[in-house]
């Protein structure tokens, strides 16, 4: 018996993947659940484990193709099955020419339509088995041929007025083609999907955290002494968006069409940089967790994405995003929502700045967080007060807050 192997549907919102190589080769034993293939979606880099014990006997599809989820991909049969058929020939034969049927068919539908159905049918070059008759026991009508004379004609017209993809001009002496990574080219498709379904609105605030950095700033000698990795900011901005998100759950939702569905959970999605592109693990039930927690949860998952460890569960069933784009030196941004998210927060880069405090100048640290939003569920005021609720808490740490 042959065992089909499909693509499967790594993430919520994945609908295909590409090939990045195959780890068995065509003639060689698998077991079940052993890695059989390396596929790579806009999500995740993932092995997929072959389904059955036997022989690879057929790879359908190349590395770096990419296909839909649920095509198929190989075949893998029993070994003694494999055993009694043999390997599978690089092709398969030209099927031979059988007689041609369509004659004895043709010769019916003449005999069973009238002379101006076939005087129609001779006009316009019609074979008029090819047409499926709506008279009586199947016969073939004028208004039949004509309707099929009309749908042609209009399919002709449609391709003719579809003007031929122009290919792209060669590469002239002072260019450099390249050729863009499956990686790439699935988060191209994301981006694009994302841009175009989702009515994206955009907000900023600037939070003075003045007294964040002086708690940092204490504590993370003594943090990374106990806990083996650095305390950054993001932990902090994590917390803050998490608490404002049990305030405002319409954040926390997805759009469904007909209806807005919200998630209990919280489940945070952060994004990270790579060479080559970008991923976006999530810290499940980050509502659970301490700001330590928070800041061990994204030393783990930043260090596993950055080596290419990340398994399918870490990139599943995010709610929100929050993206520390303020480490790449990034004072503003307008980020484009991870769908089918609702929502996605960035924290810039912190500056000192001359501010108004008490009616007196004064020089504080203060930091923009910009917020994308889906205008299909969330409106203005509720975006607003989202993030003037992120604001208020990142303002509220002081040296007294407790990152345990």
């Amino acid at each position: 018996m042959a065992v089909k192997v499909l693509m499967p549907q790594l993430g919520e919102s994945v609908t295909e993947g590409t090939i990045v190589r195959w780890i068995k080769k065509v003639g060689e034993r698998v077991e079940k659940y052993e890695p059989l293939l390396e596929v790579m979606t806009d999500k995740v880099n993932a092995e997929v484990p072959a389904p059955a014990t036997g022989v690879l006997r057929e790879i359908l599809v190349p590395e770096g193709e990419t296909v839909p989820v649920g095509r198929e991909l190989a075949v893998i049969a029993e070994v003694g099955a494999e055993a009694e058929t043999g390997p599978p020939s690089p092709a398969a034969p030209a099927a031979q020419p059988r007689p041609e049927p369509a004659a004895v068919g043709a010769d019916v539908v003449q005999q069973r339509s009238s002379p101006i159905v076939r005087r129609l049918a001779q006009e316009y070059g019609i074979d008029l088995s090819e047409i499926k008759g709506s008279g009586i026991g199947g016969r073939v009508t004028k208004e039949d041929v004509l309707r099929y004379v009309a749908e042609r004609q209009q399919a002709a017209a449609a391709v003719k007025e579809t003007p031929p993809a122009e290919a792209p001009p060669p590469a002239g002496p002072d260019e450099e083609v390249i050729p863009v990574s499956p990686m790439r080219r699935q988060i191209a498709q994301h981006m694009v999907h994302s841009y175009q379904t989702v009515p994206h609105a955009w907000l900023a605030v600037e939070a003075d955290v003045t007294r964040l950095v002086r708690l940092r700033e204490s504590a993370k000698d003594e943090f990374r002494r106990r806990e083996g990795v650095d305390l950054t900011y993001l932990p902090f901005v994590v917390k803050a968006a998490v608490e404002a998100l049990k305030e405002h759950p319409m954040l926390n939702a997805v759009w469904a069409e007909d209806k807005i569905i919200l998630k209990k959970r919280i489940n945070i999605g952060i994004a990270v940089a790579l060479e080559d592109g970008l991923v976006v693990p999530v810290i499940k039930d980050a509502d659970q967790k301490s700001i330590a927690g928070l800041a061990r949860a994204i030393a783990d998952l930043t260090d596993r994405a950055r080596a290419g460890r990340l398994t399918l569960e870490d990139v599943q069933g995010g709610t929100f995003t929050v993206n520390n784009t303020g480490a790449l030196g990034s004072v503003i941004s307008r980020p484009i929502i991870n769908e089918p998210q609702v929502g996605i927060l960035t924290s810039e880069a912190i500056v000192k700045r001359p501010v108004v405090v008490d009616d007196a100048i004064a020089i504080r640290s203060v930091m923009f967080l910009c917020l994308s939003f889906d205008h299909r569920v969330i409106d203005g005021l509720a975006a607003a007060r989202f993030l003037q609720a992120v604001k208020r808490r990142l303002e509220a740490y002081d040296e007294r807050t407790s990152i345990y």
